[in-house]
């Protein structure tokens, strides 16, 4: 069967997932997550991406990224081939450390035609990944301790003031989707409002079971948006 092609234009914006070899761990090590950080943004440097919302899970990834130029494919084909000899050296060992390609569904920007924000949604869905996997917990007062796990733009960057966070995980698109500002106020209210989304999620997590409906995957298909993006997509 004939490879998908990728959508490429100037000014898309991406939901990226890889997954290990064999679903397989792609980090030994907290030194790992920090080598693919670092080059992640080597990678920004080199294409010009902004990366919106990202998550470092055990044998998998998610980014969403905004490519100005239309060179995604170029962009992670250097991003993977130059993580994976970095892991393999440092471990000492050979071969292919991620499993199928990667998934890279194109995201309908909120500017798109009047349509619904899709890009919202796909960034919700990333920020509460690791309350997804139970990575995150609640403390005895009830607040979610979202630091425990540490490798995600919520903790790196939504959390933290612009000159302790990475250049390339700019927040003020998704700050501002919510009607708030880069500020120690507006960070505060955007984190109460990611344990407020957690807990709706918990909710209908728990009404499907007892439903008996299973929980979409956001990593299926080939776009997010309506039909109108399906559409000017096709043409």
């Amino acid at each position: 069967m004939a490879r998908t092609l990728r959508t490429e234009f100037d000014g898309a914006w991406y939901h990226v997932m890889a997954r290990g070899n064999q679903r397989g761990p792609i980090f030994v090590n907290d030194q790992d997550r920090e080598i693919m950080l670092q080059t992640l943004g080597e990678a920004c440097g080199r294409t010009g991406w902004e990366v919106h919302a990202w998550v470092l899970m055990s044998n998998h990834f998610h980014f969403v990224i905004h490519t100005p130029r239309a060179n995604l494919v170029v962009g992670m084909q250097w991003f993977m081939n130059t993580y994976t000899r970095r892991f393999n050296c440092r471990h000492r060992r050979w071969g292919r450390l991620f499993g199928d390609r990667y998934k890279s569904l194109v995201i309908e920007p909120p500017e798109h035609a009047g349509e619904t924000d899709y890009l919202r949604g796909v960034m919700w869905y990333v920020h509460l990944n690791p309350i997804r996997a139970r990575l995150v917990t609640r403390c005895e007062k009830g607040r979610w301790q979202f630091d425990q796990h540490p490798w995600s733009s919520l903790v790196r960057s939504y959390a933290v003031s612009e000159k302790k966070r990475l250049s390339w995980s700019p927040v003020a698109m998704a700050m501002g989707m919510e009607h708030l500002q880069d500020t120690a106020a507006g960070r505060r209210k955007f984190l109460l409002e990611t344990g407020q989304r957690a807990d709706d999620w918990l909710q209908e997590e728990q009404q499907n079971k007892e439903r008996g409906l299973a929980v979409p995957k956001e990593s299926s298909g080939w776009f997010r948006g309506g039909e109108g993006f399906r559409n000017w997509l096709l043409d």
